[in-house]
């Protein structure tokens, strides 16, 4: 069995620096891609972080992503969620197997597949296409159907409300929304994002929503910075003084624009991003958001699978919790 000293030889680190990425220390300062590798090692050797309860069903497994393997590896909320499965698989004795979008349909080869975990955005059109695999499902980031699937979801209303009441406790009257929206891979439709539809409801029910504060494009960095270049540009010295972004990449976007032009986070702005992304504290400044426990999602979807697995007939969605982290970005 793979060991923390294993992991540190192949990745050129030390083993207190693995020990502490494997277990998200918050004040270890290492690099993106430093975490990156050592998570990947980690995952190549199967390595067990702790043990639990194993299940008594000889049991195999597909997990399936919405992305290609090239955009997981750029995008840290889905990377995460996925080391969050392999590793409680790992404990469990659970035999995966992973397909990406661009291969998913080979998964009629992997043969005998008890269940499946389903991460990312899936139409129902998606999910009706995996039942004919099995009908143990559960999604993680999406709930195509709460009648008849399990799934592993964020409360994005409760996030996005949290940071609204954040900003109008500090006296915040212009608050912008700089986020982005998403279709289904099968292009059947557009994904409604409940970051945009709270925002606006809940800054309307406040008397203080003003739609030209909000742009949408992205979840990049690249369309964050686009976007607050834009915003600047329309609203000139009535720039308003507090942004929520729809994640954290858009947010240090925000932040690179906002330094190009010379406007002060937070004294002129402030912005707040969401997941909480592990460079998230090393910009600067610090950003403050919303974290999101992308890998307690990804055991939670393992769990709920045995279970179904056991015998469970009755369909559960769980939200996961989050947690406002206010850093040097917001007062």
């Amino acid at each position: 069995m793979a060991t923390i000293k294993d992991i540190a030889e192949k990745a050129g680190v030390s083993i207190a620096t693995v020990s502490r990425v494997l277990n998200y220390d918050q004040t270890l300062s290492v690099t993106d891609e430093t975490r990156k590798r050592i998570f990947e090692i980690a995952e190549s050797l199967s390595y067990k972080k702790k043990s639990v309860r194993k299940t008594n069903i000889p049991t195999k497994i597909a997990i399936i992503s919405w992305y290609t393997e090239e955009e997981e590896l750029e995008d840290l909320y889905y990377l995460s969620i996925s080391i969050g499965i392999t590793d409680r698989c790992q404990q469990r004795n659970i035999s995966a197997v992973k397909y990406f979008y661009s291969s998913y349909e080979d998964l009629q080869e992997f043969g005998d597949v008890r269940g499946i975990i389903a991460v990312g955005k899936f139409s129902t059109a998606q999910a009706e296409k995996l039942m004919n695999i099995t009908d143990n499902i559960i999604f993680v980031d999406c709930s195509p159907d709460d009648d008849r699937f399990d799934s592993v979801v964020v409360d994005f209303e409760r996030a996005t409300k949290s940071v609204i009441d954040y900003l109008l406790a500090k006296g915040h009257k212009s608050i912008g929304y700089i986020g982005g929206r998403e279709t289904y891979r099968d292009q059947s439709d557009n994904i409604l994002d409940l970051r945009e539809k709270t925002f606006r409801q809940y800054l309307s029910d406040h008397g203080q929503f003003n739609e030209s504060a909000v742009y949408i494009g992205n979840f990049t960095v690249k369309d964050g910075y686009r976007l607050m270049k834009q915003a600047i540009h329309d609203h000139g010295n009535n720039l308003p003084t507090a942004f929520f972004a729809g994640n954290d990449q858009i947010a240090i976007g925000c932040l690179q624009a906002l330094n190009e032009e010379n406007i002060h986070v937070p004294e002129e702005v402030n912005i707040i991003g969401l997941n909480d992304i592990s460079v998230s504290k090393y910009v600067y400044p610090s950003l403050s958001t919303v974290k999101v426990h992308t890998e307690l999602m990804g055991e939670t979807a393992v769990d709920l699978l045995v279970e179904r697995i056991e015998g469970r007939t009755i369909p559960k969605k769980v939200f996961i919790a989050t947690n406002l982290i206010i850093r040097d970005s917001s007062f």
